[in-house]
């Protein structure tokens, strides 16, 4: 049986990206895992799940949660190091 770990481990997301696409599409992380990897397999859906960080980042700036801005910031340098597509 696979635990919510190893089907982390086997997608080309890390669990931070998965939990903004949780966050954004108000999805179950599991759920979101498996939209992030089906998205992260195309050009389109690369920059989709940018967008979905951009916009995580905006909302927390616009709350003034500091600590998701700077958490966001990172994640989102992750995300376009690792996804050539995106930019």
């Amino acid at each position: 049986m696979l635990t919510l770990q190893d089907c982390i481990d086997m997608s080309d997301l890390s669990e931070e990206e998965i939990l903004a696409i949780a966050q954004h599409e108000h999805l179950p992380e599991l759920v979101a895992l498996e939209l992030g990897n089906y998205l992260v397999h195309t050009s389109s859906g690369e920059k989709r799940i940018r967008r979905m960080i951009c916009d995580d980042l905006e909302e927390a700036r616009a709350k003034g949660d500091q600590s998701r801005v700077a958490l966001l910031r990172m994640v989102l340098k992750h995300y376009v190091e690792h996804h050539a597509g995106t930019t």
